[in-house]
């Protein structure tokens, strides 16, 4: 869940595809290490998709498993 949330946060700033290096950036700032398997999980589900029709179609929470 704390990745697909910095995902979010850096979506909602502007920053429309993500890198690994940008959420670790986020999760550090708030004293928080990532999870490097479920990071790139996440990464290589969303890789492609457009982050506001990702939020739209209601089933957001299947990329924070």
């Amino acid at each position: 869940m704390k990745h697909l949330a910095a995902y979010l946060l850096l979506g909602l700033g502007g920053n429309t595809s993500p890198s690994a290096e940008d959420i670790k950036g986020v999760l550090s700032a708030v004293g928080v290490e990532a999870d490097e398997e479920r990071l790139e999980k996440l990464l290589s589900e969303l890789e492609g998709k457009d982050i506001n029709e990702v939020c739209e179609n209601r089933h957001i929470f299947e990329y924070a498993k």
